[in-house]
């Protein structure tokens, strides 16, 4: 079931790039993006740089169901995170070269995402951040759960389900650190 359900999303995946304004970084990249005005309360990075309402960031979505098929026969949860981290890791280079290139990179103060998957996130240069707004942590959660019934085995289910959807912001001076070429 895990398998069709996989096949048939694969195959409405381009649908749904082609209606939400995301772009890919590049072929090989585990991130689709688009640029994107921040509409949350005001954070201050560790870094110091200031996110206010309205400055433009980049917004990484994880290319989910390229993910979900690559991890689907892995039984280890561990080797599951240890894959995505990579992706992820080799992903970051591209993606900095791609804000950098960018014609509006001069407006752009930072990346965000949201995601279940904090642990490790900080080792890679991201601050997570909680989402405070009940509703849209809620939305949130509930956005996630068909991805997290088919990443997961019915027995981690509940673990699943306790996790909490978190922001996840760079900078742009730190991405360039980490990750400028």
């Amino acid at each position: 079931m895990r398998a069709y359900i996989l096949s048939v999303w694969h195959k409405l995946d381009p649908y749904y790039f082609s209606c939400t304004r995301l772009k890919y970084v590049t072929e090989d990249n585990i991130f689709r993006i688009r640029l994107t005005k921040y509409k949350g309360r005001n954070i201050t990075l560790s870094d110091g740089t200031e996110i206010n309402k309205n400055d433009v960031l980049v917004k990484i979505h994880l290319h989910n169901v390229r993910l979900l098929m690559e991890v689907r026969d892995i039984k280890s949860e561990l080797k599951k995170a240890k894959l995505i981290y990579r992706y992820v890791q080799n992903s970051l280079p591209g993606l900095e070269f791609y804000i950098r290139s960018h014609f509006r990179s001069y407006n752009v103060k930072g990346i965000v995402g949201i995601t279940l998957l904090s642990k490790g996130c900080e080792r890679l240069g991201f601050e997570i951040i909680e989402i405070i707004n009940p509703i849209y942590k809620w939305y949130k959660t509930l956005s996630f759960f068909p991805i997290g019934i088919l990443s997961h085995d019915r027995s981690k289910w509940n673990d699943m389900i306790a996790q909490k959807p978190n922001y996840l912001f760079m900078s742009i001076a730190r991405l360039t650190d980490l990750y400028g070429q």
